[in-house]
């Protein structure tokens, strides 16, 4: 008996002990659009790390934006200076040419206005399918400290 009251115990010490790991290291959240095709789809489920928030260019980050998770693309952080020619993202007045990017880069009618700097603790996002993201062309740079940490994986649900 004694010997099954030990193994629950560990049982339940290794269970707490992953649960509070996942609740402060990691987090998940699905993605509810294709608005990040096709590096992800409408479905998938990303886990992020919460502490990396040394956010560099080409990371994916999970940030909140009127209530709700959304995963974007950082493109610029504090200091670069971002425009939108010829349907190409220009950073620091370099045209970019991102992999994996089909689509034209442009600046929306409604949103902020262009060229911009962004600013100390904030970055600036794009989703991948950029003819059909809300992202900081429309809502602007995000806070650092709105974001929840950086995609480390992607779980494909379907479509495989």
């Amino acid at each position: 008996m004694w010997e099954v009251q030990a193994l629950a115990s560990e049982i339940l010490i290794i269970a707490v002990g992953i649960l509070l790991i996942y609740s402060f290291l990691f987090g998940w959240c699905r993605i509810p659009d294709n608005s990040m095709y096709p590096a992800a789809k409408d479905g998938d489920l990303v886990v992020f790390y919460r502490l990396d928030k040394d956010y560099e260019a080409r990371d994916l980050i999970v940030l909140e934006v009127d209530g709700a998770k959304e995963v974007r693309r950082v493109v610029a952080v504090a200091g670069d200076n971002i425009d939108f020619e010829n349907g190409m993202l220009v950073i620091n007045g370099i045209p970019r040419r991102e992999p994996g990017i089909y689509e034209k880069s442009e600046q929306f009618l409604k949103g902020i206005e262009f060229p911009i700097q962004v600013p100390e603790g904030k970055v600036f996002v794009l989703g991948d399918a950029r003819e059909n993201s809300k992202d900081s062309r429309i809502y602007g740079t995000v806070d650092i400290k709105n974001t929840y940490g950086t995609v480390i994986m992607i779980v494909r649900r379907r479509e495989f």
